[in-house]
Order: structure tokens, then sequence, then C-alpha cells
């Protein structure tokens, strides 16, 4: 293994195995540990969908997406675990302080999964040295198991770590693609979709080995740059490096999928009302301001839309998201249409102390006013809870209630608590 040391990049990729349900078995292992379990979604996830489940269930048969009725029927035994996002952020944050304790380049991918970049960091040992000792320390600090890939490359650390789970360690190089993968495929190369893959069938391209000498003029005909990229793929290659978390955040997003569709222009208003609430408080913790509020509105077929406004002066109030977001739908969404999810992103973010921001005659003496009211209900939530300040538009029964609730909902995507400083 310590061959390509010298050579080039060594990349690790850690992946937490079956997350969530572990996460409860290294809290409580009196109860969960070495049972069935399963991580079952709120009523936002529609009657109760499995998000992950544990090796136990898994060998009876429970997989991720079926519904909770459909996992007691192959699994009667199978102990149900409602998510706590809370929980799920402190172990995360274990397991990339871990990481990090081995090299400053931490790329998270998402809450259970990140790339190391240990390029030069012999110190430490060998990469297989180094990767059992990750591995090693998330099992005695965190009470987890986890699988490591180690690669010259991003595309194959991933790959190795998928090989082989849980708890192993797995080297993969350029030269072992042939042997282990070409004759797997296509959909088995990371970043290779099943609509992809049906389109290279289309082509007679089935293996990743077919793709890894196909004709690369043809696979850019037909995909354009992502032809190049599936083949250098096929054959083990990929340039991408390690990017560390910045501190800054490029955006700021809040989605909520409905558990009815909502056709009503007051029904998904107060869903945007929660949504602006919830993304501008976050922006106000990372102490940014937004110039540009997104919509994404997807409808029961799946059809997603995204549209875009920018604001005459960047913002950090949920009353300003509230009503540019109010005016994008209101363009481009016809009242009675079916919403399925709603989402609201802040970008054009700047930080707060580097932004002027022009405040004309009528505002100059309401800001600070403004800013003090804001300032004082961030810190009564802070201390009370999400819903300790509300306003009556935001009160209801359906899911956008929820997404202030930071213990039961969250998602394996966001990253802001591992920018948060510790005093947080």
């Amino acid at each position: 293994m310590g061959e390509y040391a010298g050579k080039g990049r060594i990349i690790l990729h850690i992946d937490m195995n079956a997350f969530y349900c572990s996460v409860h078995a290294a809290e409580e292992p009196s109860v969960y540990r070495g049972k069935p379990t399963a991580v079952a979604g709120s009523v936002e996830l529609r009657k109760g969908i499995v998000v992950t489940s544990s090796y136990e269930a898994r060998a009876r048969g429970v997989r991720t997406g079926m519904t909770v009725r459909q996992a007691l029927g192959v699994c009667p035994e199978l102990m149900l675990i409602s998510p706590n996002f809370d929980l799920y952020r402190k172990y995360s944050r274990g397991f990339m302080r871990i990481a990090g304790s081995f090299t400053p380049l931490v790329e998270a991918v998402s809450i259970d999964e990140c790339f190391l970049d240990i390029t030069g960091n012999s110190q430490f040992g060998s990469p297989l040295e180094i990767a059992e000792m990750i591995a090693r320390r998330v099992r005695e600090e965190l009470s987890l198991p986890c699988s490591i890939g180690i690669a010259p490359n991003k595309l194959l650390a991933k790959m190795a770590s998928d090989m082989r789970k849980p708890n192993a360690v797995t080297v993969l190089r350029r030269r072992d693609m042939p042997a282990l993968l070409w004759s797997k495929p296509c959909q088995t190369l990371y970043g290779i979709g099943s609509r992809t893959a049906d389109k290279l069938l289309k082509l007679n391209i089935r293996t990743i080995g077919e793709l890894a000498a196909a004709d690369e003029t043809v696979l850019v005909q037909r995909f354009g740059v992502y032809g190049t990229w599936m083949k250098n793929a096929a054959n083990g290659i990929d340039h991408a490096p390690v990017e560390p978390l910045h501190e800054a955040p490029k955006s700021i997003g809040h989605t909520t999928t409905l558990p009815a569709d909502l056709t009503e222009r007051d029904q998904y208003r107060r869903v945007l009302l929660n949504l602006a609430d919830q993304t501008t408080r976050r922006l106000r913790h990372q102490r940014m301001v937004s110039s540009t509020v997104q919509i994404t509105i997807r409808d029961p077929d799946m059809r997603t839309i995204t549209r875009s406004l920018t604001l005459p002066v960047p913002t950090e109030a949920a009353n300003d998201v509230y009503e540019l977001a109010c005016k994008l739908m209101d363009a481009h969404w016809q009242e009675g249409k079916p919403v399925r999810l709603l989402g609201i992103t802040l970008q054009s973010l700047s930080p707060k102390k580097d932004t002027p921001l022009q405040l004309d005659l009528f505002t100059y003496e309401e800001e600070p006013r403004k800013q003090r009211l804001m300032s004082a209900m961030d810190a009564l939530r802070d201390k009370f809870g999400e819903s300790a300040v509300l306003t009556a538009g935001m009160l209801g029964d359906d899911p956008s209630t929820l997404i202030r609730n930071k213990k039961v909902r969250g998602t394996s995507l966001e990253k802001d608590f591992l920018r948060e400083r510790p005093d947080d």
C-alpha cells in the first residue's frame, strides 16, 4: 500500500455504517445493540418510511425506503425508532473530529461520511495504519462501526468503502479496477445513476469495462463533458480535490415535503413563512446576510422548478425573505395547482459585518429597532427552544411546523452544525 505514497495522492473515504441505528445502539446499548432496528420518519416522510435499518434488520429483509408496514411484514420483531437529529449531529461531530486529528483536509459529504486527504501524512504511519487507527478510535470513543476506503482518488476511495461493510478497511488501486470492477454493471460506478445506465445500454455499453473501453467521441456526443468524466471514472481516474468545509456557507436552504398536496394559497404561504423563519435564523447564526432568495416547488409528478429574485438591499430578516418568496410563488405557480414540496434557499451570502446596508431616510430610524427585536427573539429561542416565539401565521399541523424541531428534524446533507463554534 505504501508504494503509491510517494507517487500520488492518498485519499480515505469514511462511511459510518447504518449510522442512525448505530447511534441509537451506542447511546442505549442495552435496548438496541444487536437488535433489528429501523429509524422511520415522522409524518413528513409520508406514513413512516424506513430511513435506515440495522444490519440485523437488513438480514431479515428490511430495506431503506420500505414503508413501516412492509418492514414489519418481513420482520415482525423490528424495533422502530423516531429520528433524533440532535443525537446524530453530536456523533457526526465526534467522528469528524477524530478524522480531523489526522489531517486538516477533511471534506464532509454528509452527516455520516467524509473524505480525507492524507498525502504526505506518513508521520502517523502507513495509509493502512492510519485508516485502522481512525476505525479503532471511532469504535472505542463513539461505539460506532465504520468502513474506510483507501485509494489514490475520491472516486475509488468511495467505491472501496462500499465494497465491504460493516467494520472494514479496503484498499482499491487503479490497477485493481479491471479484475474487481470491470465486469460489474455501469450503475455500480459511483456517480452513475439508473437513467444514465439506461442511456449507456442503448449505446450497447453494459459494464464498467465496456465503458472504460468506449469511444470518448461517442460518449461526448451523447453526454457532453459528463461523457469524458464517465470514461475516466471507469478507468479509475478522478482529479477532484478534497475540499474542507469553509467557514462560510455558499447558500442556506430548507425544503419540506408535505404529507398531503397543498392547493390553497393560505396553506402554502404558511409553509413559506416557516421556511423563511428557519432559513433566516440559520443565516443570522452564521452572521451572514443574503441578496438572493430562491424558491423550489415540486408537484405530485415530481416535476421541480426553481425561481429566484435578487433583493435591492441584502437582508437577514424573515419578513423580507417571506415577502419575496410569496411574490415568486404568485408569479410562477397557479393557485389550485397541487404542491408536494416547497423550499427556500438564501443565496449570494456575505458576512454581515462587511456588507454596507444602504438605508433610506424611512428605514434609517427603524433599522436599529428591528435589529434589537431580532436579536432578542433569537436569544429567547436559543434559550427556550424554536417555538418560544411564534407569529400566528406559523401555527398549523403541516410538517413545515416541524422544521423548528431540531431534535426530530434534519437532513443527512445539512452541514451547518459542523461550522458552529463550541460556544454556540
